[in-house]
């Protein structure tokens, strides 16, 4: 291979892995929030309405509108309507790859162990 067709190649390269760390960036940025970190943590685990979510974190609704409106214009999740229910899913596969690391990572020893009778 010629040295040109090498820089050429390191060049396309890094453009891919430039759009790659803006992608990386853009999703980190939305999971520096808490209450977002929070709300993937629940809907990762399964599908869950507004009212579920409201309960299991205990965020107060406006705050609880606002984060899902975020995660819903970065597509992050996905919604479905069952009569004035409204579900919420994960709809991101980037998404869910990070949040099962970060619940490996930070979670898992949180969630209550099961007494052995």
């Amino acid at each position: 291979m010629k040295r040109e067709d090498m820089v050429e190649t390191a060049a396309i390269d890094l453009d891919v892995m430039r759009q790659g760390a803006q992608a990386a960036c853009a999703l980190m940025k939305v999971l520096a929030n808490p209450d977002r970190l929070l709300l993937l943590c629940q809907i990762a685990d399964g599908e869950r309405n507004v009212g579920e979510l409201e309960e299991a974190l205990g965020i107060g609704q406006p705050t609880l509108s606002q984060q899902l409106t975020v995660l819903r214009s970065e597509s992050l999740v996905a919604t479905r309507r069952d009569g004035k229910n409204i579900y919420y899913r994960l709809a991101s596969p980037r998404a869910m790859a990070i949040m099962q690391a970060l619940y490996a990572q930070f979670c898992a020893s949180a969630k209550p162990k099961r007494s052995r009778q």
